[in-house]
């Protein structure tokens, strides 16, 4: 059937390339090239320790077939709680500071300097990497969860305020204007013009932000800000690869289930 209408139309149809000047396909093809292979040759591998951490690479991979939940369990079980607890506390405070931080970067509904003031919290929460605050934290407040809370609840500011407001930027307004329009106050208006759009969507990010908050306990604990970074740091420093892939194994099951329970609590909200 395929040859019939090939024969009546004359000519195969084939798809046109992204760039139609055909040496200009080339050569940037072949720039591309000899950059990934200059980029490369930058790179200083030391090939015997490559090789030499390939048997290490094996064991860590062979002890997920037998991982030790029991040696360390005390350790393991503090560090878990820890994570849960900085997780939770961190999650909570970070989000009730959102969301009027986020009211007030939206510029639909705020006024200019305090639309700018917001933003530049944002802006300044979201330049700054979770571990570079975790390590400036750490050597303030010392090592222990509270650099890792701290460090989770500035993290959680920057993300969840800009994704707010631009979700309120986006918004309808003609029910905002409706509510507007029937002399509601300031709070009135955000509270049935506002809330109503954006709370699906926020409930949705802050689900998100827990799970993102926990995997990030695990690596703020490997710069001493707590958790069960820290108990999986020694592992990996012992050479304990069993203990370490329970560890792992428990974080990506506690990940699983966050995401199980954010899409049964999406899926009430909306």
């Amino acid at each position: 059937m395929s040859s019939e209408l090939d024969a009546l139309i004359g000519q195969k149809w084939k798809k046109p390339p992204f760039i139609k000047r055909t040496w200009l396909r080339w050569t940037l093809g072949i720039g591309f090239t000899a950059y990934l292979i200059a980029a490369f040759m930058t790179i200083d591998v030391n090939w015997s320790r490559v090789y030499e951490g390939l048997d290490r690479g094996a064991a860590f991979i062979l002890a997920f077939t037998s991982p030790d939940f029991i040696s360390r369990a005390a350790d393991i079980r503090d560090g878990i709680l820890e994570s849960i607890i900085m997780t939770v506390a961190a999650s909570v405070v970070g989000i009730a500071i959102s969301i009027p931080i986020g009211l007030g970067a939206a510029r639909n509904i705020a006024p200019l300097p305090v639309y700018l003031v917001c933003r530049g919290i944002v802006a300044i929460s979201r330049a700054l990497q979770e571990i570079i605050v975790a390590i400036l934290l750490v050597a303030i407040f010392g090592f222990g969860p509270l650099a890792g809370f701290l460090t989770l609840s500035f993290a959680t500011i920057g993300f969840l305020s800009k994704l707010l407001a631009e979700d309120i930027e986006s918004m309808d307004k003609v029910q905002a204007e409706a509510i507007k329009a029937s002399g509601a106050r300031w709070l009135q208006w955000i509270n049935y013009g506002v809330q109503p759009q954006v709370m699906p969507r926020l409930v949705g990010l802050s689900m998100y932000r827990i799970d993102i908050n926990f995997r990030e306990s695990a690596i703020l604990g490997l710069v001493g800000a707590g958790g069960i970074g820290a108990t999986l740091n020694t592992a990996f420093d012992r050479y304990e690869y069993d203990t370490a892939a329970a560890i792992l194994i428990i974080i990506i099951l506690i990940v699983m289930a966050l995401e199980y329970l954010s899409g049964i609590i999406r899926a009430k909200v909306q």
